[in-house]
């Protein structure tokens, strides 16, 4: 007998490689455990993050205030001190503050104003620029010209003549401020002293770096959190594989279960619920065959039981003078006979070991119609000389059940039949073209009241009975239609039921004929 595949077994073979990472993730309980523990880590990472950048953020804001107010006061005095000098003398101080050096400003007079490039968008930068303008608009005459930009200092104008600061020597300006990987941006202000002259003030801020504090989600900062879910995802796949190893051994040896004799139980393992899982299967299982053994002895008991009876009956049908009536005694007891071996083997769920032949159908259901109406049962019959490949008891058996089923509620259905008999039995060949092409076809027509259309899907499944019938015969379990689709599917038919436009249920049963 060939092993079926245990639930989920190649759920995702033959897919992508997406949907069986997908699979994985949402449907296997490792998944979602990866799954559910990453996710809370790494939200738990973004809720901290968010926090840290918030608090940072406000920090960054007060300093930049601070920032401002302090650079605006030192512009405000060089300014002050500047306008209190004669025009002729201003630049000779400006000459000596650059040579002496350790100036906070670079100080500049201009025939015009600087056209300078800001700092790309951000709000610190605006900030800064706003926080600066509104102090020293205070402090400065009503309109006045000014100007506060925060600007890169590569490519930084220091004259509209286009004199760089970068230019200038080393003494004016911090030359570690102006290194292309990391320049500290200067802030710029020009000021209209009078009509026709600006003057110009840049510096570096007192933090020179206060931008950089808010690229909080960098490659330093987040390589280390990344890391981290690695770990984490590391372990936790390790610990689930541990939790479910123990889940996945009960899987496989629950599909085991009917398919072995005896199966050894499963070794206790993993954590208390799974181990409880465990022992509660083990128990199952043992209680499973010691009910199949059971069931095995008593059967094994019937039928070694109906077997002396039977020989009983072979022995005496022998002093029977009639050859014709002694054959069909013999005939009967050999059925009989089979049949108690078949049931024993189905008990041990093993295949019925009956050979295929080559079936004359038609000889078959005239011994049946035969027997039938000996019995007193109406029954009639339109043969044909068809002939079918499959194991004749088995056949005889499942055309037996549709028999039995159309003659009982045929006969119960207690209205006059207007063709004066109880069940009919149609046999013809499926039609050149048609679905049942090399088939033949067997039907079964009772005269009974019918199956409402809802319940004929319904039927062919095991236990299933309808309320008609559980109302007509209360001893019946349901089983005789199952049966016959089992047989039916076994040789590679198809049954079919409907209700006859003219009255009655018919069951269409078809099967295939011996290839030529």
């Amino acid at each position: 007998m060939r092993p079926e595949r245990g639930p989920g077994a190649g759920r995702w073979r033959g897919t992508g490689w997406p949907q069986r990472f997908s699979g994985f993730l949402f449907d296997s309980l490792q998944g979602r455990f990866v799954l559910a523990m990453l996710g809370g880590l790494a939200l738990v990472q973004l809720l901290i993050n968010l926090l840290w950048y918030s608090q940072i953020e406000q920090r960054t804001k007060r300093q930049t205030e601070q920032a401002a107010h302090h650079v605006a006061s030192g512009a405000l005095g060089a300014l002050r001190a500047l306008r209190e000098l004669p025009a002729a003398y201003r630049p000779l101080l400006i000459e000596q503050l650059r040579t002496m050096g350790g100036t906070r400003f670079l100080v500049f007079f201009n025939q015009a104003e600087v056209a300078i490039r800001p700092l790309p968008e951000q709000a610190l930068a605006r900030l800064l620029e706003a926080r600066v303008r509104e102090e020293l608009e205070s402090r400065l005459a009503a309109g006045t010209a000014l100007r506060v930009t925060l600007a890169s200092p590569l490519g930084l104008q220091v004259g509209p003549g286009g004199a760089l600061l970068a230019d200038l020597p080393d003494s004016w300006v911090d030359p570690s401020l102006l290194a292309p990987e990391r320049p500290a941006p200067f802030l710029v202000i020009q000021v209209e002293t009078e009509p026709g002259q600006w003057l110009y003030l840049s510096s570096a801020l007192p933090d020179p770096y206060f931008l950089e504090q808010l690229e909080f989600f960098s490659w330093q900062r987040l390589t280390p959190q990344l890391l981290t879910l690695g770990l984490a995802l590391l372990l936790t796949l390790i610990a689930a594989r541990a939790l479910t190893r123990p889940l996945a051994g009960l899987s496989r040896a629950a599909a085991r279960v009917g398919r072995k004799a005896a199966p050894a139980p499963l070794r206790v393992s993993g954590t208390s619920e799974v181990r409880r899982a465990i022992q509660a299967f083990n128990e199952m299982q043992e209680r499973i065959r010691r009910y199949l053994s059971d069931r095995e002895r008593l059967f094994a008991s019937i039928s070694h039981d109906l077997r002396t009876p039977i020989t009983r009956l072979r022995l005496r049908s022998e002093l029977l003078d009639d050859p014709a009536l002694q054959d069909a005694f013999h005939e009967d007891l050999d059925e009989l006979d089979m049949m108690v071996k078949t049931a024993l083997q189905i008990v041990k769920d093993t295949d019925i070991h009956e050979n295929r032949v080559p079936v004359r159908i038609d000889l078959v259901l005239q011994k049946m119609v035969r027997d039938a109406r000996m019995a007193g049962q109406r029954i009639e019959l339109q043969d044909r000389p068809l002939t079918v490949f499959g194991k004749p008891l088995a056949l005889k058996r499942a055309i037996g059940n549709l028999l039995d089923n159309a003659i009982f509620y045929g006969a119960s259905a207690g209205t006059p039949e207007p063709s004066g008999h109880h069940a009919e039995l149609l046999m013809s060949e499926g039609e050149a073209g048609s679905p049942d092409e090399g088939q033949v076809l067997l039907t079964v027509r009772d005269h009974g009241p019918g199956v409402p259309e809802a319940a004929l899907a319904e039927l062919g499944q095991p236990y299933t009975r309808l309320a008609h019938g559980a109302r007509l015969r209360e001893e019946g379990l349901g089983l005789g239609l199952s049966i016959v689709r089992d047989i039916v599917a076994d040789h590679g038919g198809s049954l079919r039921f409907r209700n006859h436009p003219q009255g009655g249920f018919e069951v269409c049963l078809a099967l295939p004929a011996p290839g030529p």
